[in-house]
């Protein structure tokens, strides 16, 4: 197998991660992947997709993160890695897509208007 390389988005966040064999070490940003992302639960959903197939011992990950915050970059990683994933296995693709790793989440903030104090909201109105 050689290196399988994959984006992923949120918001304004973009992920590329690399998968290549090795032994299971995974590196964000020139870090170790739990001195990134800290939190137990942002761990979890970017190796979601890794649990579903069983273990990630196999590869090495390396994630490239910028933009956005912490909690849009753990998604973007988590579709990058997903991505990753399918295009090594094709059969993964269909259980992944039904589990919603493969969906990139199109919400973005929306833009301010002019006229306006934010994007909808009005400035106060006073009738005299």
């Amino acid at each position: 197998m050689e290196e399988k390389v994959a984006t992923g988005r949120r918001k304004t966040a973009v992920a590329s991660v690399r998968l290549r064999p090795g032994t299971g070490k995974i590196n964000v940003n020139g870090k170790n992947f739990k001195e990134y992302f800290t939190l137990k639960i942002q761990q979890e959903t970017i190796l979601a997709p890794y649990q579903s197939m069983g273990g990630h011992e196999g590869h090495d990950i390396i994630i490239r993160v910028k933009g956005g915050g912490i909690e849009g970059q753990v998604i973007a990683s988590r579709l990058g890695l997903a991505r990753a994933l399918a295009k090594d296995n094709e059969t993964l693709h269909s259980e992944f897509k039904d589990k919603g790793y493969l969906t990139r989440d199109p919400r973005k903030k929306e833009r301010k208007k002019y006229g306006r104090a934010g994007a909808r909201k009005r400035f106060q109105f006073s009738k005299r």
